[in-house]
């Protein structure tokens, strides 16, 4: 039977590893939403309209 002494640092390691594999989760989830919206940033830049005098003007909206 183990003893109250042995379980701490068996929880700590397990939080530790619920903590790490969360944060490479996240990671993981967000460098997915930088690729979509770079995806999305370049369409709207390669697919802008034209203007009233038929130029394509800027790119950016400031």
């Amino acid at each position: 039977m183990t003893t109250e002494v042995e379980t701490v640092p068996l929880l700590l390691v397990l939080l530790l590893a619920l903590v790490l594999f969360g944060a490479g989760f996240a990671l993981k989830a967000l460098w997915w939403v930088a690729v979509v919206v770079l995806v999305v940033w370049l369409l709207g830049f390669l697919l802008r309209g034209t203007g009233a005098s038929g130029s394509r003007g800027r790119w950016y909206r400031w």
